[in-house]
């Protein structure tokens, strides 16, 4: 199995990294000090196995695994025993092991994920899966912040950036329209203008080729305009 290892602190990866290398079940890509750079690279990478600590600053193991879509099999490290019970809720980890680790204990933890079918659910079971769904998670400051998909109005494409518009703060992010618009929620939002994506919900008037968002007027493209009437309750 193909193995990454995700843990804040030095001597735990060395321990896990020896202990992989000696597995013959198991390859060892890379290792991670941070949940950020671990995530840029699962996008654009696939593993089948993580070695995954739980606490880590800023954003933890659970949250990382709530980023991803299709997570892999996931090995749980930890020195705190009081989040077996959390663990478990999660259909994609396999086994959790309690630092200091023993080779025993981490060579049967690899035998179970050899055996364990993969994942089907990306995250939490059906209730919390829901819940995730209406959440985006952007790279602002090697922070990873949780915006909720229905409290964002407007997203501007400005240049290499985005600038995210919600009700309580603005974002800007970089990235392309083109890129946030595959991950956003179909029956929410609609792009209406090579620069704007708005959220369909929050539109307070329409005027000739104009939308007012908020306190925003969004230009309104000729070729968009059709599917935007379409999307709306007309009377």
């Amino acid at each position: 199995m193909n193995t990454i290892i995700i843990d804040d602190e030095e001597m735990a990866r060395a321990i896990i990294e020896q202990f992989s290398i000696q597995n013959k079940n198991l390859t060892l890509y890379a290792q991670f000090s941070d949940a950020i750079h671990a995530i840029k690279y699962l996008n654009q990478n696939q593993v089948d196995l993580i070695f995954l600590d739980i606490h880590m600053p800023t954003f933890s193991g659970f949250d990382l695994i709530q980023t991803l879509k299709n997570p892999p099999k996931i090995i749980l490290t930890t020195s705190d025993r009081n989040f077996a019970l959390e663990a478990f809720e999660y259909d994609c980890i396999v086994d959790y092991l309690v630092k200091p680790i023993s080779k025993d204990r981490f060579d049967k933890a690899v035998n179970k994920a050899s055996a364990f079918p993969k994942p089907l659910n990306p995250t939490l079971k059906e209730n919390s899966k829901q819940e995730s769904n209406q959440d985006l998670y952007v790279n602002i400051d090697r922070r990873l912040i949780k915006i909720n998909f229905p409290s964002i109005y407007l997203i501007e494409a400005k240049g290499d950036y985005i600038l995210i518009k919600t009700n309580d703060k603005n974002y800007t992010v970089h990235s392309t329209l083109k890129k946030i618009e595959e991950k956003l929620p179909k029956d929410l939002f609609l792009k209406v203008h090579r620069s704007f994506i708005i959220n369909i919900k929050k539109i307070i008037d329409i005027e000739d080729n104009s939308v007012l968002i908020e306190k925003d007027v969004i230009p309104v493209s000729r070729s968009n305009r059709p599917e935007l009437m379409k999307r709306l309750n007309l009377l």
